[in-house]
């Protein structure tokens, strides 16, 4: 949340770059990103956000436990 370069859909563009070095360069597998699909909802959102608000005070815990959950 540090940085915005889109008004909308930084996280899709920061997912969608993540899994493409992952996949093509890393040849590693895509992270589920808790499954989510799109704009996550609900609980899944407040997950999602209390991960990324963690990360950005520099604990990258959460983020990481979130991305590879299935």
């Amino acid at each position: 949340m540090l940085i915005h370069p889109f008004p909308n859909g930084n996280g899709r563009h920061a997912r969608l770059l993540t899994d493409l070095l992952l996949e093509k360069v890393l040849r590693r597998p895509r992270f589920s990103w808790g499954g989510i699909h799109g704009i996550p909802e609900g609980d899944v959102r407040a997950a999602y956000l209390d991960a990324l608000r963690a990360a950005d005070k520099g604990d990258y815990r959460k983020f990481a436990e979130f991305a590879r959950k299935h």
